[in-house]
Protein backbone atom coordinates (compact mmCIF):
# COMPACT_ATOMS: atom_id res chain seq x y z
CA UNK A 1 0.00 0.00 0.00
CA UNK A 2 2.73 2.41 0.93
CA UNK A 3 4.39 1.84 -2.54
CA UNK A 4 1.28 2.05 -4.45
CA UNK A 5 0.69 5.63 -2.62
CA UNK A 6 4.02 6.83 -2.95
CA UNK A 7 5.22 6.03 -6.54
CA UNK A 8 1.53 6.15 -8.38
CA UNK A 9 -1.05 7.85 -6.00
CA UNK A 10 1.18 10.93 -4.88
CA UNK A 11 1.11 13.65 -8.10
CA UNK A 12 3.90 15.60 -6.72
CA UNK A 13 6.90 13.61 -5.75
CA UNK A 14 8.21 15.27 -2.46
CA UNK A 15 11.76 13.78 -1.12
CA UNK A 16 10.15 12.63 1.49
CA UNK A 17 7.66 10.23 -0.40
CA UNK A 18 10.47 8.88 -2.21
CA UNK A 19 12.67 8.22 1.21
CA UNK A 20 9.25 6.10 2.49
CA UNK A 21 8.84 4.51 -0.62
CA UNK A 22 12.75 3.63 -0.46
CA UNK A 23 11.92 2.37 3.18
CA UNK A 24 9.08 0.75 2.06
CA UNK A 25 10.93 -1.45 -0.63
CA UNK A 26 13.71 -2.40 1.82
CA UNK A 27 10.70 -3.77 4.33
CA UNK A 28 9.08 -5.51 1.18
CA UNK A 29 12.13 -7.27 0.08
CA UNK A 30 12.82 -8.31 3.80
CA UNK A 31 9.23 -9.96 3.76
CA UNK A 32 9.17 -11.61 0.92
CA UNK A 33 12.07 -14.03 2.33
CA UNK A 34 10.09 -14.44 6.14
CA UNK A 35 8.37 -17.48 4.74
CA UNK A 36 11.80 -19.23 5.03
CA UNK A 37 12.61 -18.08 8.03
CA UNK A 38 9.02 -18.83 9.51
CA UNK A 39 9.29 -22.42 8.03
CA UNK A 40 12.65 -23.23 8.97
CA UNK A 41 11.62 -22.36 13.19
CA UNK A 42 8.14 -24.38 12.64
CA UNK A 43 10.46 -27.07 11.38
CA UNK A 44 12.37 -27.24 14.75
CA UNK A 45 15.07 -24.36 13.74
CA UNK A 46 16.32 -27.28 11.12
CA UNK A 47 17.09 -25.57 7.77
CA UNK A 48 16.43 -27.68 4.60
CA UNK A 49 16.91 -25.21 2.43
CA UNK A 50 20.82 -25.45 1.79
CA UNK A 51 23.77 -23.15 2.65
CA UNK A 52 22.96 -20.20 -0.52
CA UNK A 53 19.27 -19.63 0.15
CA UNK A 54 20.37 -19.25 3.85
CA UNK A 55 23.24 -16.28 3.05
CA UNK A 56 20.16 -14.88 0.99
CA UNK A 57 17.79 -15.02 3.98
CA UNK A 58 20.62 -13.48 6.38
CA UNK A 59 21.91 -10.86 3.53
CA UNK A 60 18.44 -9.72 3.10
CA UNK A 61 18.22 -9.55 7.01
CA UNK A 62 20.60 -7.32 8.11
CA UNK A 63 20.38 -5.46 4.23
CA UNK A 64 16.86 -4.33 5.36
CA UNK A 65 17.82 -3.11 8.83
CA UNK A 66 21.07 -1.08 7.68
CA UNK A 67 18.43 -0.07 4.40
CA UNK A 68 15.82 1.16 7.18
CA UNK A 69 18.89 2.87 8.93
CA UNK A 70 19.69 5.02 6.59
CA UNK A 71 16.51 5.86 4.82
CA UNK A 72 15.36 7.32 8.03
CA UNK A 73 18.36 9.01 8.26
CA UNK A 74 17.83 10.71 5.18
CA UNK A 75 14.24 11.04 5.97
CA UNK A 76 15.24 12.94 9.44
CA UNK A 77 17.45 14.95 7.32
CA UNK A 78 14.62 16.12 4.63
CA UNK A 79 12.38 16.79 7.36
CA UNK A 80 14.79 19.60 8.83
CA UNK A 81 15.89 20.86 5.79
CA UNK A 82 11.68 21.55 4.29
CA UNK A 83 11.56 23.63 7.76
CA UNK A 84 14.55 25.36 7.53
CA UNK A 85 14.47 26.30 3.98
CA UNK A 86 10.91 26.19 2.48
CA UNK A 87 11.85 28.06 -0.57
CA UNK A 88 14.43 25.62 -1.82
CA UNK A 89 13.79 24.54 -5.68
CA UNK A 90 11.64 21.16 -5.05
CA UNK A 91 13.06 19.59 -8.46
CA UNK A 92 16.36 20.05 -7.21
CA UNK A 93 15.84 18.41 -3.71
CA UNK A 94 13.83 15.39 -5.55
CA UNK A 95 17.01 14.68 -8.10
CA UNK A 96 18.71 14.53 -4.70
CA UNK A 97 16.14 12.37 -2.81
CA UNK A 98 16.63 9.87 -6.31
CA UNK A 99 20.46 10.34 -5.96
CA UNK A 100 20.73 9.07 -2.47
CA UNK A 101 18.71 6.39 -2.90
CA UNK A 102 20.46 4.53 -5.46
CA UNK A 103 23.46 5.29 -3.73
CA UNK A 104 21.75 3.68 -0.70
CA UNK A 105 20.91 0.75 -2.49
CA UNK A 106 24.47 0.39 -4.26
CA UNK A 107 25.97 0.86 -0.62
CA UNK A 108 23.81 -1.97 1.24
CA UNK A 109 24.78 -4.13 -2.14
CA UNK A 110 28.65 -3.37 -1.53
CA UNK A 111 28.50 -3.66 2.05
CA UNK A 112 25.98 -7.19 2.29
CA UNK A 113 28.59 -9.01 -0.10
CA UNK A 114 30.95 -9.92 2.78
CA UNK A 115 27.98 -12.20 4.23
CA UNK A 116 28.25 -14.25 1.21
CA UNK A 117 31.91 -15.01 1.67
CA UNK A 118 31.43 -17.68 5.01
CA UNK A 119 29.38 -20.20 5.53
CA UNK A 120 26.28 -19.74 8.13
CA UNK A 121 24.47 -23.35 8.20
CA UNK A 122 26.03 -25.59 11.11
CA UNK A 123 25.15 -28.78 11.39
CA UNK A 124 24.63 -30.03 14.86
CA UNK A 125 24.89 -33.86 16.55
CA UNK A 126 22.51 -33.48 19.48
CA UNK A 127 20.01 -32.75 18.42
CA UNK A 128 20.39 -33.49 14.71
CA UNK A 129 19.31 -30.55 13.26
CA UNK A 130 21.26 -28.09 10.33
CA UNK A 131 20.79 -24.13 11.85
CA UNK A 132 20.96 -20.82 9.55
CA UNK A 133 22.66 -18.23 11.65
CA UNK A 134 21.80 -19.75 15.01
CA UNK A 135 24.42 -21.16 16.71
CA UNK A 136 24.92 -21.36 20.32
CA UNK A 137 26.54 -24.53 21.36
CA UNK A 138 30.11 -24.52 19.76
CA UNK A 139 31.18 -27.77 21.20
CA UNK A 140 28.29 -30.41 19.55
CA UNK A 141 29.55 -28.95 16.20
CA UNK A 142 30.63 -31.89 13.89
CA UNK A 143 32.53 -29.52 11.65
CA UNK A 144 35.26 -27.15 12.42
CA UNK A 145 34.09 -24.09 13.71
CA UNK A 146 34.46 -21.24 11.05
CA UNK A 147 36.59 -18.24 11.23
CA UNK A 148 34.64 -14.96 13.11
CA UNK A 149 36.99 -12.72 11.92
CA UNK A 150 35.41 -11.48 9.06
CA UNK A 151 31.97 -10.96 10.67
CA UNK A 152 33.73 -9.78 13.94
CA UNK A 153 35.32 -6.91 11.78
CA UNK A 154 32.26 -6.75 9.70
CA UNK A 155 29.65 -6.45 12.07
CA UNK A 156 32.32 -3.48 13.98
CA UNK A 157 32.57 -1.77 11.19
CA UNK A 158 28.71 -1.66 10.44
CA UNK A 159 27.97 -0.98 13.98
CA UNK A 160 29.77 2.55 13.66
CA UNK A 161 29.10 3.38 9.85
CA UNK A 162 25.98 2.87 9.31
CA UNK A 163 24.90 2.82 12.80
CA UNK A 164 26.55 5.20 15.35
CA UNK A 165 27.04 8.04 12.67
CA UNK A 166 23.08 7.81 11.25
CA UNK A 167 22.26 8.00 15.07
CA UNK A 168 24.68 11.32 15.47
CA UNK A 169 23.23 12.94 12.08
CA UNK A 170 19.40 12.12 13.26
CA UNK A 171 19.70 13.59 16.93
CA UNK A 172 21.66 16.53 15.25
CA UNK A 173 18.65 16.72 12.44
CA UNK A 174 15.66 16.33 15.03
CA UNK A 175 17.62 19.30 17.77
CA UNK A 176 17.60 21.81 14.62
CA UNK A 177 14.22 20.68 13.39
CA UNK A 178 12.78 21.80 16.95
CA UNK A 179 14.75 25.05 17.06
CA UNK A 180 13.85 25.94 13.34
CA UNK A 181 10.42 25.03 14.55
CA UNK A 182 10.52 27.94 17.59
CA UNK A 183 11.88 30.43 15.70
CA UNK A 184 8.99 30.41 12.85
CA UNK A 185 6.44 33.33 12.96
CA UNK A 186 3.64 31.76 11.76
CA UNK A 187 2.33 30.51 14.47
CA UNK A 188 -0.60 28.00 13.46
CA UNK A 189 1.64 26.33 10.62
CA UNK A 190 4.61 26.26 12.84
CA UNK A 191 2.34 24.39 15.93
CA UNK A 192 0.93 22.40 13.20
CA UNK A 193 4.40 21.20 12.03
CA UNK A 194 5.92 21.15 15.65
CA UNK A 195 3.19 18.73 16.67
CA UNK A 196 3.69 16.47 13.45
CA UNK A 197 7.34 16.65 14.08
CA UNK A 198 7.19 15.71 17.53
CA UNK A 199 5.37 12.36 16.41
CA UNK A 200 7.76 11.74 14.08
CA UNK A 201 10.63 12.06 16.30
CA UNK A 202 9.07 9.88 18.81
CA UNK A 203 8.68 7.36 16.54
CA UNK A 204 12.25 7.05 14.79
CA UNK A 205 13.19 7.21 18.93
CA UNK A 206 10.84 4.05 19.59
CA UNK A 207 12.28 2.59 16.64
CA UNK A 208 16.12 2.87 17.62
CA UNK A 209 15.74 1.93 21.43
CA UNK A 210 13.70 -1.04 20.70
CA UNK A 211 14.80 -2.17 16.77
CA UNK A 212 18.03 -1.24 16.13
CA UNK A 213 19.95 -0.52 19.18
CA UNK A 214 19.75 -3.83 21.11
CA UNK A 215 20.47 -5.65 18.08
CA UNK A 216 23.55 -3.64 16.81
CA UNK A 217 24.99 -3.51 20.61
CA UNK A 218 24.74 -7.57 20.55
CA UNK A 219 25.91 -8.47 17.24
CA UNK A 220 29.30 -6.41 18.98
CA UNK A 221 29.34 -8.38 22.03
CA UNK A 222 28.26 -11.62 20.43
CA UNK A 223 30.74 -11.70 17.81
CA UNK A 224 33.40 -10.21 20.03
CA UNK A 225 33.05 -13.34 22.89
CA UNK A 226 32.85 -15.50 19.53
CA UNK A 227 36.37 -14.40 18.25
CA UNK A 228 37.63 -14.84 21.70
CA UNK A 229 36.17 -18.08 22.27
CA UNK A 230 34.25 -17.56 25.08
CA UNK A 231 30.47 -19.16 24.93
CA UNK A 232 28.00 -16.09 24.56
CA UNK A 233 25.76 -17.36 27.82
CA UNK A 234 23.36 -13.96 26.92
CA UNK A 235 22.89 -16.12 23.33
CA UNK A 236 18.78 -15.78 24.18
CA UNK A 237 18.94 -11.97 24.32
CA UNK A 238 21.00 -11.93 21.33
CA UNK A 239 18.62 -13.60 19.46
CA UNK A 240 15.62 -11.61 20.90
CA UNK A 241 17.24 -8.41 19.76
CA UNK A 242 17.21 -9.47 16.24
CA UNK A 243 13.45 -10.80 16.60
CA UNK A 244 13.02 -7.08 17.71
CA UNK A 245 15.41 -5.98 14.91
CA UNK A 246 12.90 -7.35 12.61
CA UNK A 247 9.77 -5.30 14.34
CA UNK A 248 11.21 -2.23 12.35
CA UNK A 249 9.04 -3.16 9.28
CA UNK A 250 5.54 -3.17 11.69
CA UNK A 251 6.86 0.34 12.99
CA UNK A 252 8.10 1.96 9.49
CA UNK A 253 4.26 2.84 8.58
CA UNK A 254 3.69 4.92 11.20
CA UNK A 255 6.23 7.03 10.10
CA UNK A 256 4.52 6.98 6.71
CA UNK A 257 1.15 7.74 8.37
CA UNK A 258 2.45 10.63 10.46
CA UNK A 259 4.51 12.07 7.74
CA UNK A 260 2.37 11.91 4.68
CA UNK A 261 -0.80 13.16 4.36
CA UNK A 262 -1.13 11.19 1.10
CA UNK A 263 -0.79 7.99 2.74
CA UNK A 264 -2.79 9.30 5.61
CA UNK A 265 -5.69 10.07 3.44
CA UNK A 266 -5.09 6.68 1.15
CA UNK A 267 -5.66 4.40 4.58
CA UNK A 268 -8.27 5.91 5.62
CA UNK A 269 -10.49 5.54 2.31
CA UNK A 270 -9.13 2.27 2.35
CA UNK A 271 -10.33 1.20 5.32
CA UNK A 272 -13.90 3.20 4.32
CA UNK A 273 -14.01 0.78 1.28
CA UNK A 274 -14.06 4.51 -0.83
CA UNK A 275 -12.86 4.49 -4.76
CA UNK A 276 -10.68 6.85 -6.33
CA UNK A 277 -13.28 8.04 -8.28
CA UNK A 278 -15.41 8.66 -5.48
CA UNK A 279 -12.92 10.56 -3.16
CA UNK A 280 -12.51 12.26 -6.29
CA UNK A 281 -16.80 13.18 -6.64
CA UNK A 282 -16.56 14.01 -2.69
CA UNK A 283 -13.63 16.48 -3.92
CA UNK A 284 -15.22 18.24 -6.13
CA UNK A 285 -18.57 18.79 -4.01
CA UNK A 286 -16.86 19.53 -0.87
CA UNK A 287 -15.12 22.66 -3.20
CA UNK A 288 -18.36 23.41 -4.85
CA UNK A 289 -20.17 24.11 -1.69
CA UNK A 290 -16.99 25.66 0.15
CA UNK A 291 -17.59 28.13 -3.07
CA UNK A 292 -21.48 28.33 -2.67
CA UNK A 293 -21.19 29.31 1.06
CA UNK A 294 -18.72 31.66 0.38
CA UNK A 295 -20.30 33.98 -2.64
CA UNK A 296 -23.61 33.69 -0.69
CA UNK A 297 -21.50 35.00 2.51
CA UNK A 298 -19.98 37.99 0.26
CA UNK A 299 -23.74 38.56 -1.38
CA UNK A 300 -24.72 38.86 2.06
CA UNK A 301 -22.01 40.94 3.36
CA UNK A 302 -22.62 43.06 0.35
CA UNK A 303 -26.44 43.51 1.03
CA UNK A 304 -25.65 44.73 4.48
CA UNK A 305 -23.27 47.41 3.39
CA UNK A 306 -25.60 48.79 1.20
CA UNK A 307 -28.34 48.82 4.01
CA UNK A 308 -25.63 50.61 6.13
CA UNK A 309 -25.59 52.72 3.30
CA UNK A 310 -28.45 54.00 2.56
Amino acid sequence: MALWVFLFRTKKKHPSSIYMANLALADLLFVIWTPLKIAYHLNGNNWTYGEPLCKVLVSFFYGNMYCSILSITCLSVQRYWVVAHPLSQQSKSTNVAVGVCVSIWAFIWLTTTPLYLYDHTVKLKDPNITTCHDVSVIKNRTDPFPSVQLPFYYFNFMAVVVFLIPCVVIVVAYILLLRALGNSMQEIKAAKNRNRSRVLIMTVLVTFMVCFIPSNIMLVVHYALLKNGVINNGYSFYISTLCLASLNSCLDPFIYYFVSEDFRNHVKNTLLCRSSRTVERMRVSFSSLKNTRKSKSSTSDTGKTKSSTS
